[in-house]
């Protein structure tokens, strides 16, 4: 039977902070792997030593069939589970092929130097994420970890804060955490003037928004005003119960099929990190203004496909089952609830909006077949009339929602 890979966390401290158990395991070893900066925190030892290739996850399968029936050893960074590589090789390998020996992470060791307990604190990591990716983490009065992509990271989140109305939120970036050459600075987002220091560091949050930053949470119903565009959209409250009837959880996948100004799928990523979201608009300019929203609302990895159902077959394996779909454009094209209905998975939602007659009547006919929910909305906003408030009627909505039972309940 082949040994199994082993995973070594190694922190800023290097050798001198390595259990016992773990120094057996790099010294035994035949082949040590990891990148530049961990194999220099080793002393001379007998085994081949191996610096990572760039691109890395593409050339490890290769980099493991090299030293078959090798003893190997991987350096990781703190906690090989906690964003890291060990996390890759378990998904590559399959976990009884994979032995990880841990040592505390960067983020545990922040939270041990400010005294906040850890169990309490979010961790946003931007080491492979585009900045803009910390915004559905910030609230008022919350704290929260930044794992860098490097020493630029620190002013980059100060400028983020500071644009979106977190000007007075106090920064900490505590760099070579738990190493000889441990360094902490500390400051406000507005007023960030500090150097770039270490490549490895942890920014520490105390968010503190101005009184006029608007106040965005996870929670479904943003304002329209948050979104830019043409004004092709689901509006507010109807976004709302749109949401709450497409429920989405951690991890899970949904099609947002005529995306107009992807406000569902978007808000959909928003309620968890995890939550995926694949958006389908023929029109190129709306493609423009949901990936502007995208970004401007914190969720800038929302994929954006062209003309349903025809670009379906344009999206990777990966996202090609999604968990819900939700149909808020283009219900009367012919075939398009059909292949939205293909390719849900079983135990899937869909959730259909309609706001013409033809299209309500298609809805209809798919009630009578598949069962589920229909519901109308009727939504009035106050709005002024002369020196009097009015109550004037958007357009009523009709929607039907359906949990596919099996593969073939929609004949």
């Amino acid at each position: 039977m082949t040994d199994p890979i082993v995973v070594v966390g190694i922190g800023a401290d290097g050798w001198d902070g390595l259990a016992p158990s773990a120094r057996r395991e790099i010294v035994g070893a035949d082949v040590v792997m990891g990148s530049a900066r961990q194999l220099a925190l080793l002393p001379d030892l007998a085994a081949q030593w191996v610096t990572w290739p760039s691109p890395l996850v593409p050339a490890l399968p290769g980099l493991f069939e090299q030293h078959h029936g090798r003893r190997v050893c991987v350096l990781a960074s703190g906690d090989p589970m906690f964003h890291g590589i060990g996390v890759t090789l378990v998904d590559l390998l399959g976990a009884e092929r994979v032995r990880v020996i841990p040592h505390p992470s960067s983020a545990t060791l922040a939270c041990a130097r400010l005294g906040w307990a850890a169990h309490d604190t979010p961790v946003v990591s931007l080491v492979n994420r585009p900045v803009d990716t910390l915004l559905p983490a910030l609230g008022d009065q919350t704290r929260l970890l930044v794992l860098s992509r490097d020493e630029h990271t620190p002013a980059a989140v100060a400028d983020l804060l500071t644009e979106r109305g977190f000007g007075p939120s106090r920064l900490s970036v505590l760099g070579e955490v738990g190493g000889p050459g441990e360094s902490r600075l500390d400051g406000t987002a507005s007023g960030w003037s500090h150097d770039p220091g270490p490549r490895l560091n942890v920014i520490a949050i105390e968010c503190r928004a101005d009184a006029e930053a608007s106040r965005l949470t996870r929670m479904p119903g943003l304002p329209d005003a948050a979104f830019t565009g043409d004004g092709q959209m689901t509006k507010h409250e109807i976004r709302a119960l749109t949401l709450c009837a497409l429920a989405p959880a951690a991890g899970e996948l949904l099609w947002d099929v005529g995306g107009g100004s992807g406000t569902v799928a978007i808000e959909w990523m928003r309620t968890h990190p995890r939550c995926r979201a694949v958006t389908f608009e023929r029109n190129a300019a709306r493609v423009d203004q949901i990936e502007t929203n995208a970004t401007a609302l914190g969720v800038p990895s929302l994929a954006v496909f062209g003309d349903a159902p025809a670009a379906f077959g344009d999206v990777p394996s990966a996202s090609s089952t999604p968990d819900a779909i939700f149909v808020g454009g283009g219900v009367t094209q012919d075939g398009l609830l059909d292949e939205c209905w293909s390719r849900l998975r079983v135990g899937g939602r869909l959730v259909v909006n309609a706001v013409t007659a033809e299209s309500e009547a298609l809805l209809l006919r798919w009630f009578s077949r598949c069962g589920g929910q229909l519901r109308k909305f009727q939504v009035y906003r106050g709005e002024p009339l002369g020196g009097f408030t009015a109550w004037r009627p958007q357009l009523p909505v009709a929607q039907w929602s359906v949990t596919k039972q099996s593969k073939g309940d929609a004949t």
